[in-house]
């Protein structure tokens, strides 16, 4: 009974989402944007406790402390908690950390337009947070600035991120994958940009 409801509510939102796809617009950015020119006032939330939250006075993390000299792989869901994200997404940089260092990349990071408690939270059910840096775009500044949001109002989640992915040196992006559609998941995982970089 569980199972049915649940291939009912999977093909509901796959409905849903299918007709957001005509709609898509496609993001601003592209290979050889530098992502903290392009978005120069914002900065990411870490994903904490509320009492690490309280204990660093709400602190964030500016794009520049994220990206500069580094080599970053980064990838950009619709939310914490949801299907494709919880099953693949995340899974699929999780069970590839070792590759990844392997090439030389500083960090792995996930970001999604959620608070950084509701991500803090979803990388431990996920057993993922010592391997990927989880982030919270909670206003969705980043993504907005990056014209990689989508309106997901129809599925009940409203303004989220696109499900993309991109390598990233010293902040300028050297890959970029978007999907068509966030029910997608088809060019963002972790085995597509491992063989990219």
């Amino acid at each position: 009974m569980a199972s049915a409801a649940l291939l009912k509510r999977t093909g509901l939102m796959k409905s849903m989402v299918n007709g957001l796809q005509a709609s898509r617009a496609y993001a601003s950015v592209a290979v050889g944007t530098d992502l903290v020119s392009a978005a120069p006032d914002v900065s990411l939330q870490k994903a904490r406790s509320w009492d690490e939250g309280v204990s660093s006075k709400f602190a964030t993390t500016s794009l520049k402390d994220i990206f500069k000299d580094k080599k970053v792989v980064i990838f950009g869901l619709p939310g914490a908690y949801t299907g494709v994200c919880s099953a693949q997404h995340v899974p699929s940089y999780k069970n590839n950390i070792d590759k990844f260092k392997a090439k030389g990349i500083d960090s792995v990071i996930c970001v999604a337009v959620n608070d950084p408690y509701v991500l803090n939270g979803w990388a431990e059910k996920l057993q993922a947070k010592e391997a990927i840096e989880f982030y919270g775009d909670f206003d969705g500044s980043f993504h907005k600035k990056l014209d990689l949001m989508i309106d997901l109002s129809a599925a009940l989640l409203g303004p989220r991120s696109h499900r993309w992915s991109a390598f990233v040196v010293d902040g300028k992006i050297k890959v970029l994958n978007v999907e068509n559609a966030p029910s997608e998941f088809k060019v963002s995982g972790g085995d597509v940009i491992l063989g990219q970089i």
